[in-house]
């Protein structure tokens, strides 16, 4: 187990009164039409197909699961991650107007998936970048057509800039974190990241017990914990938030009973997709009521899991996760290190444990790079 992990256990008796606030939360935070909508549309796509459901079957046993399935999102409509579902369906929605421009902050795969779809409208696209991203993240959006604004500092500044840019040039912000009163198009993004849940209803045999998710803004999560909710609603699902260190806004809200906090950049993390100080408002209510666990983990952990995902054990598959994919998978090889958590949140030989694969070498230099 890193000796730097920091760990935050936020634990707490669901009466069914509570419950029934989680699904209301639930609803007000991703309503089931929205997700209904957004899988009728993105399943008429062309080269749509669900991404794989892995089973590491030597690694539950090594770690004495009753399973360990893994849902990789590494080869979503050729873009590399999950993003793909969830950017590129707000622009197909609210990108229809000839000469229109779109526009988002990102670390690299929103962006991309943002640009993808402004192809695919024939609108144009600008795509702001903080500092930070990677020239092969920036020439993967360019790929597209994309114009690229650079802003210094962090991932939070660029939203910022993009806000602010946007609201001068009459530009439509497509981005998957909200604030202020920017609060309707990241819930049409959560709602294309809803057809996940629906793939991972069909592909396993029964509900898991424990869902590892990334932090980030917190999207991915809120999606996944009402639409999970949904397809399993007399399931208790144990939610544990994964974040970095340093960029831990959403643990640092649940350390204050749900309410928005941020964290300081910059942000000195392999996770670049996780890399917010910031949370999406919108999701903190459902985020807070649904996890019982939020780990903050540092850059050794998330190494150490891409290479388990690229060196398996026995024949399980070879997945190859970028260091935002392999967040998930880090949560659960460090916490086997912390018999008291482990306990807390009943990981044990009944526990049938789902991670998602986000993405896959989005930045194929800096994936060589750490697994060695």
């Amino acid at each position: 187990m890193p000796k730097n992990s920091t760990f935050y256990l936020e634990a707490y008796h669901r009466t069914p009164e509570q419950a029934q606030l989680v699904q209301a939360t639930a609803e007000l935070t991703l309503p089931a039409a929205l997700c209904k909508q957004a899988q009728a549309a993105i399943v008429q796509w062309q080269h749509y197909q669900p991404t794989a459901m892995h089973e590491l079957n030597h690694l539950a046993k090594h770690y004495g699961l009753a399973s360990l399935h893994c849902k990789d999102e590494g080869t979503r409509f050729g873009l590399g991650s999950f993003k793909a579902l969830g950017g590129a369906y707000a622009v197909s929605l609210f990108a229809k107007t000839a000469g229109q421009t779109v526009a988002c902050a990102t670390e690299g795969n929103h962006g991309r998936s943002v640009a993808w779809g402004a192809q695919r409208a024939g609108v144009d696209c600008v795509i702001f970048l903080h500092e930070g991203v990677s020239t092969a993240r920036e020439e993967a959006i360019s790929r597209y057509g994309a114009r690229i604004i650079r802003v210094p500092g962090t991932y939070d500044d660029a939203v910022r800039e993009c806000a602010r840019l946007s609201a001068q040039e009459q530009w439509q912000i497509i981005s998957d974190t909200s604030w202020g009163d920017y609060q309707d198009i990241p819930k049409f993004v959560m709602a294309g990241y809803s057809i996940m849940a629906e793939e991972i209803q069909a592909q396993l045999s029964a509900p898991p017990t424990h869902v590892f998710l990334q932090g980030g803004v917190g999207g991915l999560a809120a999606a996944m914990m009402a639409c999970l909710g949904r397809a399993w609603p007399e399931a208790a699902i144990c939610y544990i938030v994964v974040e970095p260190r340093y960029a831990a806004c959403l643990q640092a809200s649940a350390r204050a009973e749900g309410q928005y906090r941020s964290t300081p950049g910059p942000f000195h993390t392999v996770l670049a997709g996780l890399a917010c100080g910031e949370p999406s408002t919108a999701v903190l209510p459902l985020i807070y009521q649904r996890s019982q666990l939020y780990l903050a983990l540092d850059d050794e952990a998330i190494k150490q899991a891409m290479i388990q995902y690229a060196r398996p054990l026995a024949d399980d598959p070879r997945i190859i996760a970028g260091a935002s994919g392999a967040a998930g998978l880090a949560g659960l090889l460090v916490l086997q290190g912390v018999c008291e958590l482990k306990k807390q949140v009943n990981l044990d030989k009944h526990s049938r444990v789902l991670v998602i694969n986000t993405e896959n070498d989005t930045d194929p230099a800096a994936y060589r790079a750490m697994i060695g």
